[in-house]
């Protein structure tokens, strides 16, 4: 067959089969929109993030009518979080869904069983095809006024030959890694440092059906239960990561990783390192942009990126598929050829977003500078000042792990809560300093609330802007 043989033309073309495109596909296909999903490899994905859906992810799953997807996986309810620090441990629950009012659940799984589900309810969409090929161009019409409008793709099979697909809008949602997301910004993840994952076999969690957070150094530690058998571990690595084909990443994870782990979970993780492969992700930091692109919507991590410290990346990526299809139904875009009224639709999603992925997107990045803290004082004393307000419990925990879950999507509590917490870390310190440092405390007041400032509000900042 020849390229020009195979161009087919459609309502929709979805470049990449992940959590973002696979919803997206069964959100347009369903609501009659003929759409062609497009995936490089559709094996099982195998990924080392993406594997706690948060309950606020749950409940955006459930409007996409996907919820059977996190069923027959083998996965796991998750019902809070467990933070340790230093031999020390706090328990935070998850709140009462407001909606059921009940204790929120979330579910934690293997990621490429999820995806597999995923792609198997958008295969059964009606109006919905997918194509195992590898999207190479965008293929642009030059317009006498304004930019170009994309109007379609070109693809490859395995085998080289080349396929050319028609629509007249494009959802590109291929990742953090995305080669299309230059069409709409110049911005590009800000990496911080990366996540070594491997999975450890039978480990009794001190937290049972829970996530679970080590604050060690020199930054956290995370595991969850993914399987009945299973259990991922996910170890930051600030800066210039280790070589694995040399020893040294398994040198470090020996030798600075496993002494700061609890005395339960050590030997576990060091008879995991001896068998398992360690494979690694890059975490950053990439505050969303407006889609102003004629003919072209740029989703998921390839448009917006928190560090996956607090599992929200999921819940915002089913959320935007939830708003997107009431922002470009029937209803309110007949025709998506109309590319004049997608543009303003997506200008009214772009802030309209803002309501969840706000908080959740700064959430991760304070906090994530904050577990991370190392030998910083002013930050080391801010993480002290979190776990003791943690300790509080009642509203100290319940309205913080609300806005995680993507229960509670109100930006200013996440402000009141953070700068409670400094506040707080301020009074703890200056009362272990006592009378005879009085002078220190009282420049502390000072630093304290700088590291405070420039933690959270740049990151405040960045989402107001286009």
């Amino acid at each position: 067959m020849s390229p020009s043989e195979s161009i087919t033309e459609y309502d929709l073309i979805i470049v990449g089969a992940g959590i973002v495109g696979c919803s997206a596909a069964r959100a347009f296909g369903s609501d009659g929109r003929k759409v062609l999903l497009l995936e490089r490899d559709l094996a099982e994905p195998d990924r080392i993030v993406g594997e706690l859906l948060q309950p606020g992810g749950i409940n955006a799953l459930k409007e996409l009518g996907l919820q059977d997807c996190v069923e027959g996986i083998d996965g796991i309810p998750c019902y809070g979080y467990g933070v340790i620090y230093n031999g020390e441990t706090v328990h935070i629950p998850y709140p009462n869904d407001k909606s059921t009012e009940k204790p929120a659940v979330g579910k934690s799984f293997h990621h490429g069983r999820f995806i597999n589900n995923l792609r198997k309810a958008a295969r059964a969409t009606e109006n919905v095809d997918i194509k195992e090929l590898t999207v190479s161009t965008l293929i642009k019409e030059h317009q006498i006024e304004g930019a170009d409008r994309v109007v379609g793709v070109s693809a490859q099979d395995k085998s080289g030959q080349e396929f050319k697909f028609y629509a007249p809008l494009t959802i590109v949602c291929d990742g953090i890694f995305s080669k299309f997301r230059k069409e709409i910004t110049e911005k590009t993840p800000d990496v911080r440092s990366n996540f070594v994952g491997f999975v450890m076999k039978d480990l009794e969690l001190p937290f049972p059906n829970h996530g679970h957070v080590i604050l060690a150094k020199p930054s956290p530690i995370l595991m969850y239960q993914i399987s009945t058998h299973d259990t991922r571990i996910l170890v930051d690595i600030p800066g210039k990561l280790p070589s694995a084909s040399n020893g040294d990443l398994k040198k470090y994870m020996e030798q600075v990783v496993a002494p700061e782990l609890p005395d339960s979970i050590r030997p576990k993780f060091l008879e995991a390192l001896e068998t398992e492969r360690l494979r690694s992700m890059p975490n950053g930091f990439l505050p969303p942009t407006m889609n102003q692109t004629e003919g072209m919507i740029v989703l998921g991590d390839a448009m917006n990126i928190r560090h996956p410290l607090t599992g929200g990346g999921m819940t915002v990526a089913f959320n935007d598929v939830a708003i997107l299809k009431k922002m470009l139904s029937p209803e309110n875009v007949p025709h998506l050829t109309d590319s004049e009224l997608v543009v303003k639709q997506l200008k009214k999603f772009h802030w309209k977003r803002k309501r969840y992925c706000t908080s959740i997107n700064v959430l991760a990045m304070a906090l994530y500078r904050l577990f991370a803290a190392n030998d910083d004082y002013n930050l080391a004393v801010l993480q002290r000042g979190c776990f003791s307000y943690f300790q509080l419990g009642g509203i100290c925990i319940e309205q913080p792990v609300g806005l995680l879950s993507g229960l509670i999507q109100r930006p200013l509590i996440l402000v009141h809560h953070f700068f409670a917490v400094a506040f707080h870390a301020i009074y703890i310190e200056a009362k272990r300093n006592g009378w005879s440092r009085a002078h220190h405390s009282f420049i502390m007041i000072f630093t304290v609330l700088y590291a405070a400032c420039v933690t959270i509000l740049p990151y405040l900042w960045s989402e107001t802007k286009r």
